[in-house]
């Protein structure tokens, strides 16, 4: 079984202060769905409210079309994964995992007999006489969402389960997460500050920013057509010039900048405009999008100077300080085999063209 999510103007408030503002969003039936956000943000909190832990101040929270409120976490069609996983250590493997089948009275043949199809489920076959510490931290997580599956919820809630491993194990759990996930067909929804971990596995993504809901949308519309100046400067990395809108033709922006006058998309919101002339603009750059001048040409060029370069293996940063900026500008280049072919200190000129810049209100960013 699965169910969807909704929650329909949601606020959470502790007191005067206001944790979640005015949150509606649809999680469809089977989706992977992450809330990405900075600590803080409200995102864990949102969690809580759908697991039962913690009641709106105002709204509601609806899975499968029927409204939770005064249902208690026991009573719910979800489970939870904490960050801690929470394994019992004086409990062998299939014994943690057969746990809630236990609490309903289930025999242990039965238990054991489910405990080892969601070892075979995990890819963790012929493991479940392990103790708990004989599991390695990537093994324990696998651990963590067989028992959470034993109890066959609706929803799985995880709330940032991989914070705790290291970067390569990371990487190699969001595989096999997003693999389990298509598997067993459940809705997921994950609680990340991680965006690799966000824009990989998920369906569509939610960045929060101080309790309200900045965009909701596909991994690849969020990375390239971010809808606020915080989304844009939180995903990813991002070069940004403050300016005036000075033209607009279609979707398409020029805006006045200390360095020049650069070429933009402007990015619509609700399907509303958000830029008319006239108005101060952020445009964003992304270092993966600008190239040298003298490469190709260029809608929008820029000069300055090589500040620094760094290797880092599959591609060189190029640090630019640029003409009427007092931000140094990153550039991104795939190693190829080749040098940078600019040396620290030459004068260069730099560019992209219009459309993979994003021109953008000015407002809030994320913190550097």
């Amino acid at each position: 079984m699965s169910a969807d999510v909704q929650l329909e103007d949601v606020w959470i408030r502790f007191g005067d202060f206001v944790a979640a503002k005015d949150v509606n969003i649809h999680i469809q039936d089977g989706e992977f769905f992450s809330f990405l956000g900075p600590s803080g943000c409200g995102k864990t909190t949102l969690l809580r409210a759908v697991s039962g832990f913690l009641a709106p101040s105002q709204g509601k929270v609806l899975i499968g079309g029927k409204d939770m409120a005064g249902i208690g976490p026991n009573k719910r069609p979800t489970a939870l994964i904490f960050q801690n996983l929470a394994l019992f250590p004086l409990m062998t493997v299939w014994e943690n995992i057969a746990f809630s089948l236990e609490v309903k009275g289930m025999g242990k043949a039965d238990r054991r007999k489910r405990a080892d199809e969601l070892l075979d489920l995990i890819a963790l076959p012929n493991q479940g006489d392990k103790m708990v510490n004989e599991l390695s931290g990537g093994q324990k997580q696998r651990v963590a969402i067989a028992r959470a599956l034993a109890a066959e919820p609706d929803v799985l809630l995880l709330d940032e389960p991989l914070s705790a491993l290291d970067l390569k194990l990371r990487q190699h759990m969001r595989t096999e997460l997003r693999a389990i996930q298509e598997r067993v067909g459940i809705t997921f929804i994950y609680i990340t500050h991680d965006q690799g971990e966000a824009l990989t596995m998920s369906d569509n993504v939610a960045v929060m920013s101080q309790g309200i809901i900045e965009q909701v949308a596909g991994g690849n519309q969020i990375y390239d057509s971010p809808e606020t100046a915080f989304v844009a400067s939180f995903v990813g990395e991002n070069n940004h010039f403050i300016g005036k809108v000075s033209e607009c033709d279609g979707e398409t922006v020029s805006v006045e900048t200390p360095s020049g006058v650069l070429r933009a998309r402007s990015v619509d919101r609700n399907g509303q405009k958000q830029l008319q002339r006239g108005d101060d603009a952020l445009v964003f750059i992304r270092p993966e999008s600008l190239g040298f001048s003298d490469q190709r040409p260029f809608d929008n060029v820029l000069q300055g100077i090589v500040e620094r370069q760094e290797f880092e293996g599959n591609f060189w940063q190029v640090f630019l300080k640029v003409d009427g900026s007092d931000r140094v500008v990153t550039l991104s280049m795939v190693n190829d085999g080749r040098s940078v072919g600019h040396d620290v200190g030459s004068r260069v000129k730099v560019g992209c063209n219009a459309d993979l810049a994003v021109a953008l209100p000015l407002g809030p960013m994320a913190a550097e």
